[in-house]
């Protein structure tokens, strides 16, 4: 995890407090080796849980155990007690163990709603075990636009030990003891996923690139906002200025003022800081190789890409890599190595 100065976290604080969330736990799960789910597509999602929703956001609490979450088309990322998987866009993704099970349409595992109590899933071959609390939010921000994708379409958020993690650890005991309480269901119910997810978001962006109420600023910006969702669809192409700037019809000097202006750096500074971001989120939640992180982010050698990381972080990305807790994990072939 990457420390950032003071003010940083203080700019996120009021840049996230200012997002308007709403949303409930509405279920928990205890799986058992082997298991596997794939989730609903994002309007079965919206129908099952708030049809008067557009999209929503979903999270999973890892209360014991460990799993990996995998959106459609992406890599596996591994998480383990206390972490938080994080899926903004609502995309159909799955959840499973360590052993290899198949994976199950998770609503054909659960009763249909509405719940009149917090429904249990319980689901599995009989062998270890994982719980989960899973939770949906719903909000109207371009941070969740998924056209912008200014998120990956799932990560996972690993607290540092202290007060973070130890305040996520007591709200997943509260979530656990909801089992009587029908989702959504007070004040107190509802309000707790929006805390997690906020508290959540805070630690994921303050570990990446320097993003503030700028960036948050900059997604709903005219010029900046079509620019960005470019540069976060294809980090891996090799941008230039003026070949951006014609994507989204301006010129290539007052794009390059636009970024300057509202976020500090120019487009080309702004796109290596979010290969970073992406970079460190593969290195610690999964275990593809340092050679398939690179290509993965858009540097054509490895060696290129330990460069660019050792002038960010003072070492190489494998050194780091076993710094962060948890273990590696196997490599999911989707990656190149």
């Amino acid at each position: 995890m990457v420390t950032r100065p003071a003010a940083t976290w203080g700019a996120l604080d009021s840049a996230l407090q200012g997002l308007r969330l709403d949303g409930a736990i509405f279920f928990r799960a205890e799986f058992t080796e082997g298991w596997a789910y794939r989730s609903p597509t994002p309007d079965q999602l919206v129908r099952a849980l708030r049809p008067d929703a557009r999209r929503l956001i979903v999270f999973h609490i890892v209360a014991r155990g460990e799993c990996w979450a995998r959106a459609r088309g992406g890599e596996r990322l591994w998480a383990r007690e206390g972490d938080v998987v994080v899926v903004p866009y609502g995309e159909q993704h799955a959840m499973g163990g360590c052993d290899a099970a198949e994976e199950v349409p998770i609503l054909d595992l659960l009763s249909p709603p509405p719940w009149q109590a917090l429904p249990v899933l319980r689901h599995g071959a009989g062998g270890g075990r994982t719980d989960i609390v899973c939770g949906y939010l719903h909000c109207d921000h371009p941070l969740f636009d998924p056209a912008l994708q200014a998120l990956p379409s799932a990560f996972v958020v690993r607290p540092p030990e202290g007060p973070a993690a130890a305040w996520i650890r007591s709200s997943i005991d509260y979530a656990l003891a909801l089992g009587s309480t029908a989702p959504g269901t007070g004040r107190t119910a509802t309000r707790l996923p929006e805390l997690v997810l906020l508290e959540t978001l805070r630690l994921h962006l303050a570990s990446g690139a320097p993003i503030d109420t700028r960036w948050m600023a900059a997604l709903a910006d005219p010029v900046l906002a079509p620019a960005l969702a470019r540069l976060h669809a294809a980090p891996d192409h090799h941008w230039t200025v003026r070949q951006l700037a014609e994507t989204v019809a301006v010129s290539r000097s007052a794009l390059d003022e636009r970024f300057r202006q509202v976020l500090g750096r120019s487009p080309i500074r702004y796109l290596a800081d979010w290969r970073m971001h992406l970079a460190e989120n593969l290195l610690a939640t999964t275990g593809h190789s340092v050679a398939a992180v690179a290509h993965h982010v858009g540097y054509d050698s490895e060696e290129a890409f330990s460069r660019a990381f050792k002038r960010v972080h003072a070492m190489a990305p494998g050194t780091w890599r076993r710094r962060q807790p948890g273990e590696a994990r196997p490599r999911d072939p989707s990656l190149r190595s």
